[in-house]
């Protein structure tokens, strides 16, 4: 099989199925359909998109120059109703600017790391594999994880590995990073996994897969500024979609998870003061959920491990966004 025949899309048929509707035309004359798939990767999910709802413009965006060029090419039959742009998906809203698009009526955020990056030993995201601490999806900019390892302070890898890796060892294993470094830096993944299976304790190397795999979660989300990425997309995202357009989210782990929950939380519950006997339109919500966490189901697990843990969430667009949305945004958000 081809490097793109191999790759499979998670619950592909469910994200073609909950976003197809919000791409319909009942006319030939109407505007184009224009859908966001704000993580491209190798175009799995754009291209069954693409081929369900004919009538359909899709932007894809990613920030790895290499996924973005294979989904270029595996997209090139459908012409110009695909346009691909190097971003990261927080620039969402700076992407449609450019492009002159001023509402779409689906976004697609597969988030985590994408099949390309764990398959290409090089990349350094697979604790599986020994390769260079890179883990950058763009590695024409920013610091990478060995750079994190082998400059933060011992307080500032703890704090990371526990909040991004949810790590119970934290402080041992930064300590142990500081203390291995002094001896030489960390340049190669299979060091590194050694160095955490040495530091955690025996009973707890027994259970739940890989020690090492916390680590690398962590290292991941840091050096891609994962969560404030996605924190800042979604509102903007949310602000981009037409009535009637519908987000579809699926995400790998509790933190993305939590982060995709209280937004579509806060955007599907009425702001209307307790008490108030008439609920006015400023006061109603933007968004209806479509489905709540959302796991796959055994077959798809069976055909694709990689879904495993995956979850996903959809919403759509109810009513247009008014000062209900510009105080929620002055005040930081649901919280």
């Amino acid at each position: 099989m081809t490097e793109q025949g191999a790759h499979v899309p998670v619950l592909l048929d469910r994200v073609v199925e909950l976003l197809t509707p919000a791409l319909a035309t009942s006319a030939p004359s109407e505007d184009r359909r224009v859908v966001v798939d704000a993580t491209l990767g190798l175009g799995g999910h754009a291209e069954a998109l693409l081929r369900r709802s004919s009538t359909a413009h899709l932007v894809g965006l990613d920030r790895d120059r290499v996924a973005l060029a294979r989904a270029t090419e595996r997209l090139k039959p459908f012409g110009d109703r695909f346009t691909g742009v190097h971003a990261v998906y927080d620039r969402i809203a700076d992407v449609l600017a450019g492009l002159g698009i001023r509402r779409v009526h689906g976004v697609l955020f597969d988030l985590g790391v994408s099949s390309l990056q764990l398959d290409e030993a090089r990349r350094g995201f697979s604790y599986s594999q020994d390769a260079p601490l890179d883990m950058r999806m763009d590695q024409s900019t920013g610091i990478t994880a060995a750079e994190v390892l082998n400059t933060y302070e011992a307080a500032d890898l703890s704090r990371i590995l526990r909040r991004y890796g949810e790590e119970r060892f934290a402080s041992r294993i930064a300590a142990a990073v500081v203390r291995e470094r002094r001896r030489a830096p960390f340049d190669t993944s299979a060091r590194l996994v050694e160095l955490i299976r040495d530091t955690i304790p025996a009973p707890a190397r027994r259970t739940g897969g890989n020690p090492a795999k916390r680590t690398f979660q962590a290292l991941r989300i840091e050096v891609n500024g994962e969560l404030e990425a996605l924190e800042r997309a979604l509102p903007a995202a949310i602000d981009a979609l037409a009535v009637g357009g519908r987000i579809v989210v699926l995400a790998y782990h509790s933190l993305e998870d939590r982060i995709v929950k209280q937004l579509f939380a806060a955007r599907t519950t009425s702001t209307a003061p307790p008490g108030l006997p008439v609920e006015l339109p400023e006061h109603r919500p933007e968004l209806r959920l479509l489905t709540r966490s959302e796991p796959p189901t055994e077959d798809e697990i069976a055909a694709n491990p990689r879904a495993q843990s995956a979850r996903l969430r959809a919403v759509e667009r109810i009513r247009a966004g008014g000062p209900r949305t510009a105080r929620r945004e002055a005040s930081g958000g649901a919280g």
